[in-house]
């Protein structure tokens, strides 16, 4: 063989090596899951499970990395997945905020949306609660109590559905809220705490000491197994019925047989017994959505966020 005939078969096989590396079969690295709030919540917890799962299926290291927004909601770790090279090794777990919010608030990586849904896979308990010594004990009596005392509101971010919701609420019933503040976490410690007044939150984080302490509404349209007395803000405001959900996001450039390997292990997990069981648990629905499905209903939900901004403005 000539030496410009081994150079020749050298480089075809270099290139080879070259493509079948560009190639490579997905996942053969570590894949992250970003949840932008701290550890604990129910998006939390089941994503962790959805990473569990994620590493036997396929033998590579899924690990959860929470990017809480300091008081500012989900932002800071969305803007991460966006960044991040468009090949499913950076996953988010989302909030409606992100896709419904996110490309509003100024943040130039969210606008136009950078993301496409996988799927949804859980509908939070989302509730507005008080301390148990409060003057009041339903919405009503909040609305009577706040208007000639001051109350304060305490969320997880000014711009997220649950605080806007619970803004609209106020309206609707006639009063303000005298201040309100963001938190990434709203727990027991935070009722407890005297720094606020009423919070809205997950069920899961308020579940120790549920007994010693008063839901006041849910948000969404169906009440929560949990606190089935408990009327829900679409009772209330019929205009104000938006369901808060979280599901998997990855960058809109991701292939789709990426997406499937992530799909897969997803509506695995969810129907699992252990899924199931933190369901039954914590009163959330959890299940997987499809992906077109929830691109309408992103849709549905921008256009009720902009019915609710209007409320606010008037």
């Amino acid at each position: 063989m000539s030496i410009l005939t081994k150079s020749v078969v050298a480089a075809g096989l270099a290139f080879g090596a070259m493509t079948g590396a560009a190639h490579a079969e997905y996942p053969e690295k570590p894949v992250q899951f970003i949840v932008p709030w701290p550890p604990g919540d129910l998006e939390d917890v089941l994503t962790r499970m959805i990473a569990e799962d994620f590493q036997k299926e396929y033998g590579v290291s899924a690990a959860v990395v929470n990017k809480p927004g300091g008081g500012g909601g989900p932002f800071p770790g969305a803007v991460e997945v966006a960044k991040a090279p468009a090949d499913g090794y950076t996953i988010g777990s989302f909030i409606i905020a992100v896709p419904v919010v996110g490309p509003q608030v100024g943040i130039a990586e969210l606008n136009p949306d950078p993301f496409v849904p996988l799927g949804n896979f859980l509908t939070y308990p989302f509730v507005i609660a008080t301390g148990k010594d409060a003057p009041y004990n339903d919405v009503a009596g909040l609305a009577k109590h706040a208007q000639t005392n001051d109350v304060v509101l305490g969320h997880f971010g000014a711009p997220l559905v649950p605080t806007k919701v619970t803004f609209g609420l106020a309206k609707k019933m006639g009063f303000k809220f005298s201040s309100d503040a963001a938190f990434d976490a709203l727990d027991c410690n935070t009722l407890a705490s005297g720094d606020v007044d009423v919070i809205n939150t997950t069920l899961q984080l308020i579940l120790p000491c549920l007994k010693d302490i008063k839901v006041l509404a849910s948000i969404g349209s169906e009440r929560i197994a949990l606190t089935p007395g408990i009327p829900t803000v679409a009772e209330l405001a019929p205009d104000l019925n938006v369901a808060l959900w979280n599901g998997l996001f990855v960058h809109k450039d991701t292939p789709q047989d990426v997406r499937d390997k992530i799909i897969a292990v997803a509506k695995k997990t969810v129907a699992s017994e252990r899924a199931q069981k933190l369901a039954k648990e914590t009163g959330a629905a959890v299940y997987w959505q499809a992906a077109t499905d929830v691109e309408a209903l992103i849709k549905s939900d921008i256009s009720a966020l902009a019915g609710i901004d209007a409320l606010l403005k008037k």
